[in-house]
Formats: structure tokens, C-alpha cells, sequence
């Protein structure tokens, strides 16, 4: 029971429990620009060539095809839904253009096993992972067929058979839903890893903090990935942070980190897949910041014979038919925007922007690269585009046609049995619609 007196190193050295660290005799502050950035790691230069060959995944050509089929298909299904919205047709969508190397390097890294958690902008995770076409744009269109039964507003997919938590809307709360699902697998010795996906908006707010600070100190196996595209919403870098990036914080949280070139897919890939394999091996979590840039949209060339049907408020009317392919709306702008709510001209020019698409792009760079083997040529890529503008429109016209979900469905899937207070708004609901259901659309639902 007499407690055994504490030994202390003979030498006088700090012994404070909360910092590892020498005594210091000198008054000295240390400044945020002491070290040099960290640098981009990155496989191929903007040409498509390898920079150094050890480094080559030396993916098969099979799989570097699907690489980038799902980035071009997913570029085709942004700019119809993109349209889609401008029309008036879906309240509300976020392209991806820019940022598709960030998708699927990451997800080709992945087991299929591996839990997602994403923000708002990783559906070519999800179309990696084999999700049809249909769902995503039964989910646009909230239809009958929509997973979501229609209670999510556009892009906010999910898909548990593919181990995709459903989106939501507010920044940053999936950070500390993942560790706990991460926490939760290395409980179980499910040899599973977390990957949690976000901005470096979505950093600034508390919750990366908490999700950060937990994940170093239950030991869990999730990888952090943050898509770093130079604005957030509306904010640059240099309004969001004075630091050197997302990828600085790490050490100070105890995470392992790397800075990669978000449009070189092969670095995404290399980058992903260690940190994954550590993580599940070693019960660590890791943070990868992937500097990118949200690209505009493909601009469409204007067919005069094919008049995009607007009514005066901009809208498309009911029943109108969707316009051909290569027609596009007076609404698209030349830069490309957060989502459809935004407007990035007033924050970026378009110079900058133009620069980025010619110079930057991931889809281009694998491209070089794919053409640099002799594994794709100008044919086969006017094949594929043919091929992925007629998938994405049939997938569309077939949503489009789909009625509504039922609105008895807006009470349901909330509590295992209807509580009393839903039960009288549902019956409410009845009565009203008995009343006064010729003044509502019904027949669509």
C-alpha cells in the first residue's frame, strides 16, 4: 500500500506530461513560416509522363481504362445536370469538374469494404463503385425510385450495399461521425478503414478539430482526405488560413500527413493506398491534403435549331422537352461555381480559371498518359463521349418520366413506430388533400 517514490532523470530536463520538448534559455517565438511548405507529391508531370519510375503504380490498362471512363463519365453526367438545374428542371447541383482525380484515385485505392464518408463532392467515389446512373439521377430528381424516397435535397447520395454514408448539408459533421465509425471497426478487428472526405473549408470549422484530436487518440483506422481546390464556398486560402495548408495541422494532431497533386491520379492512388494499408495495420489515422482546383464547367456549343425552352422566370415549362445535347443554357457562366447557388466570378477571374483548364487538368493529364502506351487514341475518345452522352441522357429522360414518391412517405423511416404527433400531422395531411388535392399535381406522385 506505500506508494513507490517517482524516479526523475538525474539531468534537468522538461518533465511536463503534455509536450515532448528541450528547456529553451532564450526568449524566442516561434513563426508560423519557419519551415518551407511541404511539398506535392506527385507521379507524372502535366504531360502524362512518370517522374520517377519507381513510383509508377504500374496499374494494369484494364484498370487505368476505368480510371478514366469514370472520370469522363462523370464529367458528362455534371454538365447534363448542371443544365438540368439551370432549366429548372432539379432545385439544386455541384459539378465535380476539376476535382474528378481526387475521386477515383482515391476510390481505386479503396477495398470495397472500406466505409465513405463523404461531403458533397465525391460522387465519383460512388460511380467508381459501380452506382448507376439511374440512382444518381433518381436522387436529383427525388423520384420514386430514389433510395432517399425523395427527402434529401440533390447530390446528397448514399448507398449502403457500397458502404457510402448518405450526405448531409451542414460542413464538416461527417469528420466526427467517421471516427467514431473507425473507432467502432477497430473495436471489432474488422480489418476495415474509414475514409472521410471534406474541404479545406470544412476545416476551419470545430469539428475537424474534434475529429482530428479523436482519431489520434483512439488510434483509428480512417484516412482524413481533403480536397484543397483554393476557395472553399466563396473564401480563398489566404482569407481561410495563415498556415501552410490542411496538411501542416497534422503533426500538431499527431497525424500522419502528405500534400499531393490532387490532379495526378496516380499520386491520389499511391498516396491513398499506403495510408490506407497503414492505417488498417497499424490502427493509425492519416491525413492526406490534395491540392486541386475546381474547375468551369465544358462549355456546350449552341445549336440554333434546338431552342432551349425557358419560360419568362427562366424555368423550363411542364412537358417541355429537354433540349438537344449541344444546346446549353443563357445562365452558364465561363467559371466554374461552387454549386449552382454560386456565382465564382466575383471572387476568381477568369484568366485564373482558363489557366487551370488548359495547364491542370486531370482528366487531360491521364489522357497524355494513356495516349503516351498507345492504350487510347482520338477515335476510341470520340467513341467514349458518344457512348457516355447517350447513357447519361437515357438515364435522364427515364428519371425525368418517373413520378414522385409517395407523400405518405414524408412520414416514415423516422421512428420505428409513428409517434402520436406524426400520426396527427399524416392524418392532417389527408384531410387537407381531400379537400383541396385538385389545386396539387397527383397525378405525378
Amino acid at each position: 500500500g506505500v506508494p513507490v517514490p517517482q524516479e526523475f532523470p538525474s539531468e534537468e530536463k522538461p518533465q511536463f506530461p503534455g509536450a515532448s520538448a528541450e528547456f529553451a534559455d532564450r526568449l524566442e517565438f516561434i513563426q508560423p513560416n519557419v519551415l518551407s511548405g511541404i511539398p506535392v507529391y506527385r507521379v507524372m508531370d502535366r504531360q502524362g509522363h512518370v517522374v520517377s519510375a519507381d513510383q509508377d503504380p504500374q496499374l494494369p490498362k484494364e484498370q487505368v481504362l476505368k480510371l478514366y471512363k469514370t472520370m469522363t463519365l462523370l464529367n458528362t453526367m455534371d454538365r447534363i445536370l448542371y443544365e438540368s438545374q439551370r432549366q429548372g428542371r432539379i432545385s439544386f447541383y455541384m459539378t465535380n469538374y476539376g476535382e474528378e482525380g481526387t475521386h477515383v484515385g482515391s476510390a481505386a485505392a479503396l477495398d470495397d469494404g472500406d466505409l465513405v464518408f463523404g461531403q458533397y463532392r465525391e460522387a465519383g467515389v460512388l460511380l467508381y463503385r459501380g452506382y448507376p446512373l439511374e440512382l444518381f439521377m433518381a436522387q436529383c430528381y427525388g423520384n420514386a425510385s430514389d433510395p432517399g424516397k425523395g427527402r434529401q435535397m440533390p447530390v446528397h447520395y448514399g448507398c449502403r450495399q457500397r458502404h457510402f454514408v448518405t450526405i448531409s448539408s451542414p460542413l464538416a459533421t461527417q469528420i466526427p461521425q467517421a471516427v467514431g465509425a473507425a473507432y467502432a471497426i477497430k473495436r471489432a478487428h474488422a480489418s476495415r478503414a474509414v475514409i472521410c472526405y471534406f474541404g479545406e473549408g470544412a476545416a476551419s470549422e470545430g469539428d475537424a478539430h474534434a475529429g482530428f484530436n479523436f482519431a489520434a487518440t483512439l488510434d483509428c483506422p480512417i484516412v482524413f482526405f481533403c480536397r484543397n481546390n483554393g476557395y472553399a464556398i466563396s473564401t480563398p486560402t489566404h482569407e481561410q488560413y495563415r498556415g501552410d495548408g490542411i496538411a501542416a495541422r497534422g503533426p500538431g494532431y499527431g497525424l500522419l500527413s502528405i500534400r499531393v497533386d490532387g490532379n495526378d491520379v496516380f499520386a491520389v492512388f499511391n498516396a491513398t493506398r499506403e495510408a490506407r494499408r497503414r492505417a488498417v495495420a497499424e490502427n493509425q489515422p492519416f491525413l492526406i491534403e490534395a491540392m486541386t482546383y475546381r474547375l468551369p464547367p465544358v462549355p456546350l456549343p449552341i445549336t440554333p435549331h434546338a431552342p432551349t425552352p425557358f419560360n419568362s422566370r427562366g424555368a423550363s415549362p411542364v412537358g417541355a422537352k429537354f433540349p438537344a445535347f449541344g444546346c446549353f443554357s443563357p445562365f452558364s457562366r465561363s467559371i466554374g461555381h461552387h454549386s449552382t447557388s454560386d456565382d465564382s466570378s466575383a471572387y476568381r477571374s477568369v484568366d485564373e480559371v482558363n489557366y487551370w483548364d488548359k495547364q491542370d487538368h486531370p482528366i487531360s493529364r491521364l489522357r497524355h498518359y494513356m495516349a503516351n502506351r498507345g492504350w487510347w487514341d482520338e477515335e476510341e475518345e470520340k467513341g467514349w463521349r458518344k457512348s457516355t452522352r447517350r447513357m447519361v441522357m437515357e438515364a435522364f429522360e427515364r428519371a425525368e418520366r418517373e413520378p414522385k414518391p409517395n407523400p405518405q412517405l414524408l412520414f416514415s423511416d423516422v421512428y420505428r413506430e409513428m409517434p402520436p404527433n406524426l400520426r396527427r400531422q399524416r392524418a392532417a395531411l389527408e384531410r387537407h388533400l381531400q379537400l383541396y388535392g385538385e389545386h396539387y399535381p397527383l397525378q405525378r406522385y
